[in-house]
């Protein structure tokens, strides 16, 4: 950008070439950035990955764990234990989800040695988990799945919960 060695804040201050690194500086603070060619907003990301996932109700996600299906939690510790769990459930870190599922991988859990392995993801309001379960999909996990609306729905429901401990 031209200007007597001050970064501009608006264009009025300073001339800003077209398609220059000021520009786009310019257009990220001035709340007009326009999104790079085939990038996609979180709500279309989220929308493909549920697309893909045969989605769990509260009761259906007990009743397939009562059938075999491992419920995991991948909420920050921080939220269950302000919440309480699921009795029965396997805590994961999201950070380290896909690695200990992944039947190729040497930091996989013992019992995740099959690609038909049933798993039930559950976040706090089943957002994240719709994603995590996508991402297991994504390494093979054709029957990984999610619970609709989380935790919260879970408990709302009336369902077993495992109290968080007094604060």
């Amino acid at each position: 950008c031209t200007g007597h060695g001050v970064w501009p804040l608006t264009r009025l201050l300073c001339w800003c070439p077209p398609g220059s690194l000021a520009e786009e500086w310019y257009e990220l603070v001035s709340g007009t950035a326009v999104p790079p060619p085939g990038s996609r907003s979180i709500d279309e990301i989220l929308a493909a990955a549920r697309a893909r996932l045969a989605r769990l109700s509260p009761r259906g996600a007990r009743q397939a764990q009562r059938e075999g299906a491992v419920l995991v939690d991948i909420r920050p510790a921080a939220q269950r234990a302000e919440h309480g769990g699921i009795p029965g459930s396997l805590v994961i870190d999201r950070n380290v989800l896909e690695w200990r599922f992944d039947p190729r991988s040497d930091a996989r859990l013992a019992i995740a040695g099959r690609y038909d392995l049933p798993v039930v993801v559950f976040c706090q309001a089943g957002y994240t988990s719709s994603l995590a379960a996508a991402a297991l999909q994504e390494i093979g996990l054709y029957r990984a799945t999610d619970l609709i609306g989380g935790f919260e729905a879970w408990r709302e429901a009336g369902l077993p919960v495992d109290q968080a401990p007094p604060g």
